[in-house]
């Protein structure tokens, strides 16, 4: 679109060399069946320990990563600073279902909390809660099954950690974006986000639950959320995104024989996704909203309401965020506009960062365009400097 062609603007912070090796690595997103391949080959390399942690920070883990470790990713949350984007940093640990684990993920959150108050480059704290909770758990309290009492021991411990988190963020007067879930989980993921925000929330939006419009049914559950912060008389906070696990949903409902929950089309999902942000500018004295997308309609969308509202374009109640590595001419170009927005920069160590990053190259293959956009755009700001 009109307002994100100018790559001399996206591409502001990039390096020639950074240029290419963004291009090649796109290059080979756009490959579904070498993603595919590379995936497997990335797991089994690491399960038999081998040297290739090198190899991969330097190229996926280089593009879509902050860092290893908080202090490695000062230097990204300075260079974005740069060009007025703030950094929203995600402790992005998979698949993790040790006690320890869990311990590691909730001190990690609190000491992202405690930078995100040292730092106005840092707009929003992130949690996801099966980072402090076992998948299991979580899914048998979504489906109202009876815990035992090591069960109800471990849920109790689940929330103390959840609480913490949300009372820190609290007194700290930093937002905290709680990260969707699969279907099979989300509604007790939803139970507890909205129990915390029912604590929290009463003054301003603190904590704020995250709505994937691929779903069918999310657009009714974000308006079902607005009356109930009506009713127990607190702010919503929300950040709407498409959504991140499709071709899981749709693979879990065929096998286990329901009906699935993703929308029928991309159409429909667009449809969703911008009446929701319709429906948050309706509301939005009493919703704090994030417009999380890399769809430019979407974003243009929203740069309208800011305006036909007679909202200033910096309105504290609206944020745009995209995911590092992806979509720079929509971060770069809010930015320049003077328009809120963030980038999501997800860190960790190599290792145990790979399945975000294996689960990232998929997405990006499986949406639309996404990865010819952003191969067009790159070629054109390397042909630009060239000239």
């Amino acid at each position: 679109m009109k307002y994100f062609n100018d790559t001399s603007v996206a591409f502001a912070s990039k390096s020639n060399k950074d240029l290419k090796q963004s291009y090649w690595l796109f290059k080979m997103l756009e490959n579904p069946k070498l993603v595919s391949f590379g995936g497997k080959m990335a797991n089994l390399a690491f399960s038999l320990k081998l040297p290739v942690s090198f190899l991969f920070k330097q190229t996926i883990f280089k593009q879509f990563c902050g860092g290893e470790n908080l202090q490695d990713c000062q230097k990204t949350i300075d260079k974005l600073s740069k060009y007025k984007i703030g950094t929203i940093l995600d402790y992005s640990i998979e698949g993790k279902e040790s006690e320890a684990d869990f311990k590691n993920c909730f001190e990690e959150t609190l000491r992202t909390i405690d930078i995100a108050k040292a730092d106005d480059n840092i707009p929003f704290c992130v949690i996801k809660l099966t980072g402090i909770a076992e998948f299991d758990l979580l899914h048998k309290i979504n489906d109202k099954v009876e815990l035992s009492n090591q069960e109800r021991e471990d849920y109790l411990k689940v929330m103390e950690r959840f609480r913490a988190i949300c009372k820190k963020a609290f007194e700290n007067d930093i937002p905290l974006f709680v990260d969707a879930e699969k279907s099979w989980i989300q509604d007790a993921v939803d139970q507890m986000t909205m129990s915390m925000m029912a604590q929290f929330n009463k003054e301003k939006a603190i904590v704020f639950n995250t709505i994937q419009l691929y779903r069918h049914d999310r657009l009714d559950y974000l308006k079902q959320s607005f009356q109930q912060s009506q009713q127990q008389k607190f702010n919503l906070g929300v950040k709407l995104v498409r959504g991140a696990y499709m071709e899981i949903e749709r693979e879990r409902a065929e096998e286990k024989g329901y009906p699935s929950p993703i929308q029928k089309d991309k159409a429909s999902t667009d449809s969703d996704f911008n009446a929701a942000i319709d429906f948050c500018f309706e509301q939005h004295e009493s919703i704090s909203f994030c417009v999380a997308t890399h769809n430019e309609e979407s974003t243009v969308k929203a740069m309208d309401l800011l305006e036909s509202k007679g909202l200033s374009k910096n309105e504290a109640a609206c944020y745009f965020a995209q995911l590092y590595g992806m979509s720079d001419q929509i971060s770069f170009t809010l930015s320049d506009k003077g328009y809120n927005v963030a980038k999501y920069v997800p860190y960790g160590p190599v290792k145990d960062v790979m399945p975000y990053l294996i689960r990232r190259a998929e997405e990006n293959t499986s949406v639309a365009g996404q990865t010819p956009r952003e191969l067009a755009l790159i070629k054109s700001e390397i042909e630009r400097r060239k000239r």
